[in-house]
């Protein structure tokens, strides 16, 4: 692979940034001679030419780190119990001291910013993600490369439409050519990557709007075979598919959804647990011996994992002697399965040691990995109760594959991207029936137990998750600080009546805020009710502002989500709502038609149609 940093494609491109500046220039000339939708398409082009290169420089990199590594280090204990921490720890301070950011759960990142930050993402994520992941896995972090890949062409996309001026809709597009383009790039894998985009990120897409998706991917593909050769991500030696092993294959799907169930619920409690420990030295110590420890005694959960599967998918078992002590489990039949068993269920604890210790990296490649050796794990079991004169043997190789798509269509609850990804890394089309047939009820059945994906489930509970539902998803996109309306005239519990109809006088709004002496809310009062007593001005001085005030029917507070400040106004019946702080500090007031005006422009600023 290292052998693309002297392919001339590579410096031809590298070359183009010696002009970047003349590059940029030109784009923004001819950009006024086209209309923007047809800009989109010249961009879509150039953003996944770039994010095939970046998937190539990091693959490239991890593997020539983890070769000087290897290289260096003569024994193999060592590299599994030191290195992994020194990549976390060297990971930790380039973040923690450089970066200031946190760059951690990339595709996770990708969805906040569509929908909380108008597709905005910083330009430091065009590379902080790529060298910070490239030393974690180059070390042997336990966790995937492809996340911080997304998160990085997700950020080419969204800088790139900043830079010419995209709207927000069209920025959005970008974002996910980005992220489609270092799917492809990374695996080869051109219509994953639009799956991925569409069954992960934009969850409002037209088919129109797929174009740029195909676009991107495609240059990104080529840019991967061009400088990584033609061979396929895992080749491997699969068995014909037979009929009689859908009974087998359904098996797989169910002990997949709980495996799928198993890793996102593991992964996001121990997660939270760990980076509740206040010092990130601590942290960082605490997380980097357990990893050490665990790829000690466990050597398949060293870095990504993939040449594990490599071996499992050519039918054969890796051999660990005098590697790790337990070793000898590999002798004995039975043992086998039990030894896959618990390298499947501690590779959650793996990769949750070096994201939350500091490591930068994603659950994409660990899924896969968890996935194949759910596969083998289910396959050698059968393997070994039908014994070992059974007619037809299960195929191995065929169920580590399948596996891999099972696991990722519960965890990543995206089973297209699952199904098209494997068939496409692989070569194994032959594997459709199984690969749809295991993803589909792993879906299913994580469905029923987990509404949302790994990715997902921080996001929705926190209410910024765009959804498939177009109402919701405008709603999320709404902020209820960005529709406060604070012209109205405040008046006091204790003012005369006077001091009202003054107010009265000099406001063009009917609703009056009142105030106690420390500016909290009270109350309100509208100008019906004061209307038929607002002449009597022997009046003025004998009643006051609270013979007058009403209750409002709730209050909505200024960070309050949109859905349910909706929800109030329909319990409610109110046309209006009072805005406060958390200490009823008065702020504003908020108003279905404010909302309704609102509602109809995001709705028309995010349609792809």
């Amino acid at each position: 692979m290292a052998t693309c940093l002297r392919h001339p494609f590579f410096f031809a491109f590298l070359g183009g940034f010696d002009n970047f500046a003349s590059l940029y220039r030109y784009m923004k000339k001819i950009s006024s001679l086209l209309s923007e939708n047809d800009l989109l398409l010249v961009l879509s082009l150039l953003v996944g030419l770039a994010c095939g290169l970046a998937a190539v420089l990091l693959k490239t990199g991890i593997e020539l780190m983890q070769e000087g590594v290897e290289g260096l280090c003569s024994s193999r204990g060592l590299l599994m119990l030191v290195f992994p921490g020194i990549g976390m720890f060297l990971s930790m301070l380039f973040v923690h001291y450089i970066i200031r950011d946190n760059i951690g759960h990339g595709v996770t990142k990708v969805l906040v910013a569509v929908s909380k930050n108008e597709s905005r993402i910083k330009a430091h994520n065009m590379w902080s993600s790529l060298l910070s992941s490239c030393v974690t896995i180059g070390l042997g972090g336990s966790v995937g490369a492809e996340a911080p890949i997304v998160y990085t062409g997700a950020a080419i996309g969204s800088n790139v439409a900043r830079k010419m001026g995209l709207s927000y809709k069209n920025m959005t597009i970008l974002v996910g050519c980005g992220a489609a383009g270092a799917v492809a790039g990374i695996f080869k894998a051109p219509m994953a990557g639009v799956l991925f985009t569409l069954e992960i990120l934009l969850f409002n897409i037209s088919m129109s709007s797929i174009l740029p998706l195909l676009l991107s991917t495609v240059s990104a593909t080529v840019v991967s075979y061009l400088l990584l050769g033609p061979t396929v991500p895992f080749e491997s030696a699969l068995a014909p598919f037979e009929m009689r092993n859908i009974p087998f294959y359904i098996v797989l799907a169910v002990f997949c959804a709980l495996g799928s169930l198993y890793f996102t619920r593991t992964t996001l409690w121990l997660e939270d647990r760990i980076r509740n420990i206040g010092s990130i030295y601590l942290r960082w110590f605490l997380s980097a011996l357990s990893l050490g420890l665990l790829i000690f005694l466990f050597p398949p959960l060293y870095g990504e994992g993939y040449g594990v599967l490599s071996t499992l998918l050519n039918g054969q078992q890796p051999s660990y002697e005098g590697v790790s002590v337990l070793s000898g489990m590999l002798d004995r039949s039975w043992s086998v399965p039990v030894f896959f068993l618990l390298v499947m269920l501690l590779k959650v604890f793996s990769m949750s040691f070096t994201n939350a210790g500091g490591g930068v990296g994603g659950t994409f490649g660990p899924t896969l990995f968890v996935g194949g050796i759910a596969g083998f794990v289910v396959a050698r079991t059968l393997n070994l109760v039908l014994g070992a004169g059974a007619v037809h043997p299960v195929p191995e190789q065929n169920f580590v594959l399948v596996g891999m798509a099972g696991m990722m269509a519960g965890v990543m609850q995206a089973p297209m991207t699952a199904i098209f990804l494997i068939a496409e890394i692989s070569g194994g089309y032959g594997l459709l029936i199984p690969l749809i047939l295991t993803s589909t009820v792993s879906y299913g059945l994580t469905r029923m137990f987990e509404k949302y994906s790994i990715y997902t489930k921080r996001i929705a509970n926190r209410g910024e998750l765009l959804t498939h539902d177009s109402d919701q998803a405008v709603l999320t996109l709404l902020k209820t600080s960005e529709l406060i309306e604070s012209d109205f005239r405040m008046v006091h519990i204790d003012d005369p009546r006077g001091q009202l109809v003054k107010a009265v006088e000099s406001s063009s709004r009917n609703i009056f805020p009142v105030l106690d002496s420390r500016n909290r809310f009270q109350g309100y009062v509208s100008l019906e009710d004061i209307r038929r007593d607002m002449f009597r001005r022997s009046e003025y001085d004998t009643l006051h502002v609270y013979n007058f005030m009403k209750s409002a029917p709730a209050y909505v507070y200024v960070d309050e989500k949109m859905d349910s400040v909706m929800h109030k106004f329909e319990k409610t019946g109110a046309w209006n709502l009072p805005v406060v702080d958390a200490e009823r500090g008065y702020i504003g007031f908020v108003s279905k038609s404010k909302i309704f005006s609102a509602y109809r422009s995001q709705l028309k600023e995010v349609s792809h149609d």
